[in-house]
């Protein structure tokens, strides 16, 4: 029998189109930033305790002189947040084959709030130190499942265009961070500074719980998984005792061979070591570039200005770069001349996606900007002069820029549309993320057979 398909009523459309998607992301990724730049602005990170050749001393401001830090400690301060990352980046990228991404990155967020109201309420270096630590675990979840998720959902013919404007949100984060720190921080104080951003950051939370779960391509979060959580209590119902420690087990080792299947992966390799070098400047200039500006041409409104020009240089350089990409031909050879990030997402199995972006995050920070900040601090100790300081850093953008120049001439082929290793995943991936894709072409078939 016939069915007329014009009589039959037509499915609600999801609010949770592929821009507003985008649109969350973006929010999300730039409060995340805005808390970077506001802990290094100089309203919120302040200036230290000093004494005067005539005995005349200064609290100093600030977190630094609140708990009177040493510019290495202060640094140390700015870093705490790898910690966190480094730990929980694998976990969230690892549980995304078991448990659906969007409900971890409401998970992480939530975690990422309570952190940031603690930094308000923390006493001394180690209460805050705690406190970055636990931002850093928050974003973990978020930055390793967001741009896959973006990948996915944009049109084909955009995809280096979206990651560009989600990307862009981070100097744009970074920049309203040091206007935002500097006018709380000098209006309020530092602490308020904190609570604004877990404020900001409560309803994106709650979101990642409340919002319809979407399917993640190369996942598969409805079948058994070899290895996963579903498959061991399935075990226990049918055929064996649950083992935490089987399950555990079972996750280490697949965990060792995505890392080794990613270590394979030569262009991502070099894609990641370019970015560790280029992410050990701007990561310390994002951080002592307001006081090394004060410092060297004595500027009282450092906060605005360095803001001002991070986010003009992030606009142009990250949504500029996209957007050629786009109309240049999105290969990898192309990508490696501007979004880094591209490289890492494309070079990769679908099913390694959140891991690569999770292990491309831990990379750039753990041997980037993590140590750069308290080294370039432990500089400026002991040369006492930022114009110095600020050479040598400056310097390490030329190996940035030839380890890059090498992965132009490296063969390599975009693996987005390889099979996941789950051949059900494809399956309902498709029927899940169908509701999200608002444009998608309508069946105009005349009827079906039943």
């Amino acid at each position: 029998m016939a069915i007329d398909s014009t009589s039959l009523p037509e499915p609600a459309p999801s609010w949770f189109t592929p821009k507003r998607l985008l649109v969350v992301f973006c929010v999300i990724n730039m409060v995340n930033y805005v808390d970077r730049g506001a802990i290094a602005s100089n309203g919120v990170n302040g200036s230290p305790r000093s004494c005067t050749e005539s005995g005349v001393c200064s609290d100093g401001s600030g977190i630094q002189g609140d708990f009177d830090l040493t510019n290495f400690r202060d640094g140390v301060i700015s870093s705490a947040f790898m910690v966190g990352l480094l730990v929980a980046s694998p976990i969230f990228a690892s549980l995304a084959k078991s448990i659906n991404p969007f409900r971890l990155i409401g998970v992480g967020l939530s975690v990422w709030t309570l952190a940031a109201a603690g930094c308000g309420v923390s006493v001394d270096f180690w209460s805050i130190t705690v406190c970055r630590m636990l931002v850093g675990v928050g974003e973990a979840s978020f930055i390793s499942l967001a741009a896959p998720f973006i990948d996915d959902n944009a049109p084909v013919t955009q995809r280096t265009s979206w990651l560009g404007i989600f990307y862009m949100c981070i100097p744009t984060g970074v920049a309203l961070g040091y206007v935002y720190g500097g006018w709380v921080g000098t209006s309020f104080g530092w602490r308020y500074a904190f609570f604004g951003e877990a404020i900001l950051m409560l309803p994106f939370a709650i979101l990642g719980f409340m919002m319809k779960p979407l399917q993640m391509k190369g996942m598969s979060n409805d079948k058994n998984v070899p290895g996963s959580l579903t498959e061991e209590f399935s075990d226990h119902t049918s055929k064996k005792p649950f083992s935490y420690g089987s399950f555990t087990s079972n996750q280490l080792y697949r965990f060792w061979q995505d890392i080794k299947d990613l270590l394979h992966e030569k262009i991502y390799v070099v894609n990641v070591l370019g970015y560790i070098a280029y992410n050990f400047v701007i990561g310390a200039y994002s951080y002592w570039g307001p006081k090394a500006g004060y410092s060297i041409y004595q500027m009282n409104n450092a906060d605005i200005l360095f803001g001002g020009i991070t986010i003009v240089g992030g606009i142009v350089g990250t949504l500029g770069g996209s957007i050629i990409l786009d109309r240049m031909n999105s290969t990898i050879p192309n990508a490696f001349k501007g979004p880094v990030n591209f490289v890492c997402l494309h070079t990769v199995k679908p099913s390694l996606r959140p891991l690569s972006m999770a292990m491309s995050t831990v990379s750039i920070h753990i041997f980037g900007d993590v140590p750069s900040a308290p080294l370039v601090g432990a500089l400026q100790d002991e040369v006492d002069n930022w114009r110095i300081s600020a050479l040598i850093l400056t310097s390490v953008l030329f190996l940035a820029a030839g380890i890059w120049f090498i992965g132009i001439f490296l063969h390599g082929v975009d693996r987005y549309s390889e099979d996941s290793e789950h051949p059900l995943a494809t399956v309902v991936e498709q029927s899940d993320a169908t509701p999200l894709l608002k444009n998608k072409a309508v069946d105009t078939a005349a009827s079906a057979q039943l």
